[in-house]
């Protein structure tokens, strides 16, 4: 059974269909990567994923269970957590604080026993800050733990919103451009970070600018043009679709596509 589906997904800005009856199907398990040309709609995709939109028509499937609509709080509650293009990290805060911020749907709260600073508000804190040490370790950052979030460096940074939503314990994990704006090294370092995430059973689903990586680590790719589905299949099947050069990948795309498989 597909963990995450779209079925004729729609939604409009202005007139303007960003996303137009969008249907596709993740397995659980792999790496399903969604491409296409700037504005071909993949970032508004996540958001009707991730609950920050709401489809003008269509379905979203989770798990099997229709979730279309539900907020993103309700989303990550039951195992769906994802980063964003921009970095959206808390930089006067430290490195394990950042990801302590993700352990809040495993968190119980009540005011009086904060006030209180009961023996269970301790062991919970405890309890989240060896959970954020233990993410922090899953993206090769736990020796950064205490220094303040705005001393790392770019790829460090990226690494580090990954750490955080992994905090959730997430079924499915949306990453929309983990490498943009990252050196070949660090985009080597996301690589490695995302085989071993599929490899502990969380799937991903990644919107990525970056062939080599698309190329090399996607089990699956769907390929979006102005809101519409223009090509699905494998990464060998993608980068030799004629439509899908012409529409996006063009002839330098299509050399570094080929060079992935070099």
């Amino acid at each position: 059974m597909s963990i995450l589906e779209a079925e004729r997904l729609s939604i409009g800005f202005g007139g303007v269909r960003a996303i137009d009856e969008v249907s596709l199907a993740v397995e659980p398990g792999g790496v399903f990567s969604i491409i296409g040309p700037n504005g071909a709609g993949k970032t508004t995709l996540f958001n009707l994923f991730s609950g920050l939109y709401r489809p003008a028509s269509g379905r979203v499937r989770f798990g099997g269970e229709d979730v279309t609509g539900l907020s993103p709080d309700r989303l990550a509650r039951r195992g769906l957590s994802r980063t964003f293009q921009n970095l959206q990290i808390f930089f006067r805060m430290t490195v394990l604080e950042n990801v302590m911020v993700g352990r809040h749907r495993h968190e119980k709260t009540a005011t009086l026993s904060d006030l209180l600073h009961l023996p269970s508000v301790g062991r919970q804190n405890r309890r989240t800050r060896e959970a954020a040490r233990a993410a922090l370790a899953r993206v090769g950052l736990e020796s950064e733990a205490e220094r303040p979030a705005d001393a790392l460096p770019y790829g460090a940074l990226k690494r580090l919103e990954i750490a955080r939503a992994l905090a959730s314990e997430p079924k499915v994990l949306l990453l929309d451009e983990p490498a943009a704006g990252c050196n070949p090294v660090e985009t080597r370092e996301l690589d490695a970070v995302i085989r071993s995430i599929v490899k502990e059973g969380i799937t991903v689903v990644l919107v990525e600018h970056d062939m080599r990586l698309v190329m090399n680590i996607s089990d699956r790719i769907h390929v979006l043009a102005n809101g519409r589905t223009l090509a699905e299949g494998s990464a060998a099947d993608v980068r030799s679709n004629p439509a899908v050069v012409e529409a996006y990948l063009g002839s330098h795309g299509s050399q570094e596509a080929a060079r992935a498989f070099a």
